[in-house]
């Protein structure tokens, strides 16, 4: 939302934090109203969580304050358990012990306090989680397309129930479903997962190494950020605001990189929700194409168009020059389910199987229930889709109108491309 620009891990420019505390700090004494700021850019969420703060003798300049300020303000904050520091590394943000999701408290826990604090959260039975925005599943799918998968598993199940690449018969749907979509696509090309973020890690996995550049959005998806760490791989971030991509910055981070991957959510980019244009989409497949940099492109939000007609895949828009190097991802689980643990990724027949070779060593198979369900639902072609689509749009009318209600006052929100005061 808005200009938050969150990466978790990351470092925290000092002009940009000047920036995020301008309007904050505006008591005395300074320490105390300079960590409360920061405390409330966290719970924000506009500072990420294990992200590094900046070191005491550039904060103190950017904010013109005293490093004796910035030093008892980061003390503060310390010993509230919102920051945590090691010698030699400098200071990182946190959040204090025990404030878990409301899935992960005891069922009948006090309200989560810091040391000294107020409540960060009233009691589990009353929290809605806003670290999860995902949907319920359809109560049409118990009676109609359960009902389908059953009748369907009996053939299933008379063989040993392996299949490496994923059920034959839903990755001719998959692939079914990019051609319809302008992307001539065979099943050969197709490789079903264990949901998206399987794919990306394979992916990851197979195509870098330790230590290689991979170019990523900021902000962009938590958990994909965290898998390309855990590769011991250097993220190199470009900015994604409310206005889209940059054109310019991204493509001279690409040419000056040479990253041996790209990360990508062109449509609809998780969390801001920008689209990437057209000419856009191929200026960037020209772009990665040149240096050689493979493209991952995370379309599993595609289907979720709520103001436009669902793009076209990323892959298209390089047919004439090719896009070979392109792996497109894809998933049922943000515009279905999230408990059907069914992805997918389209890329060359040769990277498939190496992918697939790769995957074996971690998982054999899928899990044929859920991929005979997700068979259904491809089959009923786009109406369930439609009817979610419906869905997710009455409900953030429903959260823009709360926010107009209950948060006249607050800073501006930007939700369906305009801000909402």
């Amino acid at each position: 939302m808005g200009q938050k620009q969150q990466v978790r891990g990351a470092v925290i420019p000092a002009g940009r934090l000047g920036e995020l505390l301008a309007d904050m700090m505006t008591g005395r004494p300074a320490y105390r109203h300079l960590a409360g700021a920061v405390r409330t850019l966290i719970l924000d969420g506009q500072i990420a969580v294990d992200a590094r703060l900046p070191a005491e003798r550039e904060l103190a300049p950017a904010l013109a304050l005293s490093r004796t300020t910035i030093s008892a303000a980061y003390e503060l904050l310390r010993k509230s358990g919102y920051a945590r520091s090691r010698r030699g590394s400098g200071t990182w943000t946190a959040l204090p012990e025990g404030a878990l999701p409301a899935e992960e408290s005891e069922p009948d826990a006090a309200p989560l306090r810091p040391p000294g604090g107020a409540a960060l959260l009233p009691p589990p039975e009353s929290v809605v989680d806003l670290a999860t925005a995902a949907l319920s599943m359809p109560q049409d799918v118990l009676a109609l397309d359960l009902a389908e998968a059953a009748l369907r598993l009996p053939h299933r199940a008379r063989t040993p129930g392996y299949h490496l690449y994923g059920l034959p018969e839903l990755r001719s749907a998959v692939a079914a479903r990019y051609t319809a979509r302008g992307l001539p696509t065979d099943r050969e090309q197709i490789l079903i997962t264990a949901g998206a973020q399987q794919a990306l890690s394979l992916t990851v996995s197979l195509l870098c190494g330790p230590g290689d550049r991979v170019l990523v959005e900021s902000p962009s998806y938590p958990n994909a950020l965290d898998a390309i760490r855990r590769a011991h791989l250097r993220p190199v971030p470009v900015p994604v605001t409310e206005d889209g991509w940059d054109g310019e910055v991204l493509t001279s981070a690409l040419r000056q990189s040479v990253p041996r991957l790209a990360y990508l959510i062109p449509a609809f980019h998780n969390p801001t929700g920008s689209l990437m244009p057209p000419d856009q989409c191929a200026e960037v497949l020209c772009a990665t194409r040149r240096p050689g940099t493979w493209l991952v492109v995370d379309e599993t939000l595609a289907d979720m168009a709520l103001d436009t007609g669902p793009p076209p895949p990323f892959a298209a828009y390089g047919a004439g020059g090719g896009a070979d190097h392109v792996i497109s991802v894809g998933s049922l689980s943000k515009c279905y389910w999230g408990g059907l643990r069914v992805g997918w990724l389209r890329a060359s027949p040769r990277l498939v199987a190496e992918l697939a070779e790769l995957r074996a060593t971690v998982d054999v198979s899928g899990s044929v229930l859920d991929q005979l369900l997700a068979l259904s639902l491809l089959d009923r072609g786009d109406g369930w889709l439609a009817d979610r689509v419906d869905q997710v749009r009455r409900r953030r009318q429903a959260l823009v109108t709360a926010l107009e209600h209950h948060l006249p006052c607050r800073r501006p929100v930007f939700l369906r491309g305009r801000y909402v005061t």
